[in-house]
């Protein structure tokens, strides 16, 4: 017979491939996500990982009728919580493997680009989560504080796949509502991701982007919104090779126009006509206050046609056209917070006060992620992210009837060696006669010696 517990360590067909070819794993192993004795870091992972294909989160599947072929929750817990694992390295070395594996589908003229932004981190109902602050959030319509964090990303995209590299869900120095854990460990990354939560947006966007170039992700520019364009922060980036490509609004930034400095404003009544049918209305060689180089392109506001926008590249050969092509990638990331939250469930899946579990649970919804993005671009057909995600659902559901005809014919088999050679013969070859029949689809869910019998 088969072992009760065996089926549930195994992934679906379709998973289990991607992640062997993902090498999902041996990145587990190399951020040390590993343990000496107990369930297995791998097996927690998969079941984790596996939840949002059963559309189950982890306490209806405990209330459910197969709870006693999974482990206690307290496991579960204790594998989320552990300060000592580096998920950071893991996502690293997950979407460095992947993004390798796309660029050689991607042409190399192709630009390839980092891609900056924030969103909430909503948890209004939670009153004692670790590092709990108040939020101010910029993107919702009426302007709205919430308690929680904010998710800074970092992803990557040749325009056709994004892949999230790296994140930090920031708390506050100023708006805290609870502070820091005083039982962990300072020598964990726990602890250093603690620190990163406290600093600001900004402080953290360089050491981002020197860890993914360390481990060999290629990229030529970096895109980010008016949040992020800061004098400062843009001569750093570009100081680390790569170029900058940014929405600017109107603020006390100054621009020098031949010695003198200059508003948003008045840079744009100073800037040259372009003619272009594609809303691009002027664009201007200008040095920031910084000294570093620029170019700025003004464009018609969708929303409010009698307003413009601005963007700033520091690749001053691009033509206007180019800079806002590709700046246009830069939506992949807005597309991704979607995905992440609406269809993964990012916030609702796990409701955990330590906030290691919220790192831990983040890195694995983004892990989700990568592997949906990599299915979807190895797919010739045009299916979306979503049409991806629910066939794996589909999947999932097929291996409980492909585990129930298994068990049916292991007990075929058992019964048959209790009765006389005449009836064995004679059962066997009726057996043999109705798989021959049978598709090729529910052959593969059959035992092998069956198959070839």
């Amino acid at each position: 017979m088969i072992d009760q517990n065996s089926q549930y360590n195994q992934l679906p067909n379709e998973l289990d491939s991607v992640f062997s070819e993902l090498e999902m794993y041996k990145h587990l192993r190399k951020a040390g996500i590993k343990k000496s004795f107990g369930l297995s870091c791998s097996y927690l992972f998969q079941l984790i990982f596996c939840l949002i294909f059963q559309h189950k989160n982890w306490y209806t599947l405990l209330d459910s009728k197969k709870a006693d072929k999974f482990p206690a929750k307290d496991s579960v817990y204790r594998f989320l919580n552990q300060s000592t694992f580096n998920w950071r390295r893991f996502l690293l070395l997950l979407s460095t493997f992947t993004i390798k594996k796309v660029s050689r589908l991607t042409d190399k003229s192709r630009p390839k680009v980092f891609v900056f932004d924030d969103s909430a981190y909503d948890r209004n109902r939670s009153k004692k989560v670790e590092l709990l602050a108040r939020c101010f959030d910029h993107a919702f319509l009426k302007m709205r504080f919430y308690k929680g964090f904010r998710m800074l990303t970092m992803g990557w995209s040749d325009g056709h796949t994004f892949m999230p590299i790296d994140f930090s869900l920031v708390s506050s120095k100023t708006a805290q509502i609870n502070g820091m854990s005083e039982h962990i460990d300072k020598r964990t990354c726990g602890y250093k991701r603690r620190e990163n939560a406290l600093q600001t947006l900004p402080e953290q966007i360089p050491d981002m982007i020197r860890r993914a170039l360390d481990s060999g992700i290629e990229a030529s520019y970096v895109l980010m919104d008016s949040w992020f364009t800061l004098p400062p922060l843009v001569k750093n980036i570009v100081d680390q090779g790569l170029d900058v490509i940014g929405m600017v609004k109107e603020t006390k930034q100054r621009y020098n126009v031949s010695g003198e400095m200059v508003s948003l404003k008045q840079l744009y009544r100073l800037a040259g006509p372009v003619k272009s049918r594609k809303g691009i209305l002027r664009s201007i060689h200008t040095t920031m206050a910084n000294g570093t180089p620029i170019k700025v392109v003004f464009i018609r506001n969708r929303n409010k046609k009698s307003e413009w926008l601005a963007i700033l590249s520091t690749d001053c050969t691009l033509s206007e056209q180019e800079i806002v092509r590709i700046y246009g990638m830069r939506w992949d990331i807005e597309v991704f917070f979607k995905t992440a939250k609406s269809v993964l469930k990012l916030e609702k899946e796990f409701q955990s006060r330590s906030y290691d579990a919220l790192i831990s649970h983040t890195t694995i919804v983004f892990a989700r992620f990568i592997v949906l993005s990599w299915q979807n671009r190895c797919n010739t057909d045009q299916r979306t992210i979503g049409g991806l995600f629910y066939e794996l659902c589909d999947e999932v559901n097929e291996l409980d009837w492909a585990v129930a005809l298994q068990q049916l014919i292991e007990l075929l088999e058992d019964a048959l060696e209790q009765t006389n050679k005449k009836i064995k013969k004679l059962i066997q070859s009726q057996l043999e006669q109705w798989i021959s029949g049978l598709p090729n689809y529910i052959k593969a869910y059959l035992p092998i010696s069956l198959c070839e019998s």
